[in-house]
């Protein structure tokens, strides 16, 4: 069984900073993409950054220069580094893993269940 768990949300004040992370556990054979997706109130989930296993990322164009994806390999993680906070980015933040089983087995997704991140005086 394979489980996701985000940690790092909170109340931040506008050009704060916080640190997302995502774990992954459970029975894993390889993690290709690892993403972070956001839902603010009201609205759809949105995509936010990514990163392959390689070490790519990219961006969506609002967090370009604030925000900073990152991963951990061995330790089945990958961070969100936000600086720089608007009320804006108020959402709950999931993480979403792209990853094996088992090696012979095809990529499937998988979803934590969010954080809260939440961007106020």
């Amino acid at each position: 069984q394979v489980q996701l768990v985000e940690s790092g949300g909170g109340l931040v004040q506008p050009g704060g900073s916080l640190r997302l992370s995502c774990a992954a556990s459970g029975s894993i054979a390889n993690i290709n993409a690892m993403e972070w997706y956001r839902q603010a109130p009201g609205k759809e989930r949105g995509w936010v950054a990514s990163i392959t296993r390689g070490g790519s990322t990219n961006y969506e164009d609002s967090v370009k220069g604030r925000f900073t994806i990152s991963r951990d390999n061995a330790r089945n993680m990958v961070y969100l580094q936000m600086n720089s906070l608007r009320p804006e980015d108020t959402a709950v933040y999931y993480c979403k893993m792209s990853l094996k089983i088992l090696s012979w087995l095809p990529y499937q997704t998988f979803w934590g269940q969010g954080t809260q991140v939440t961007v106020s005086s």
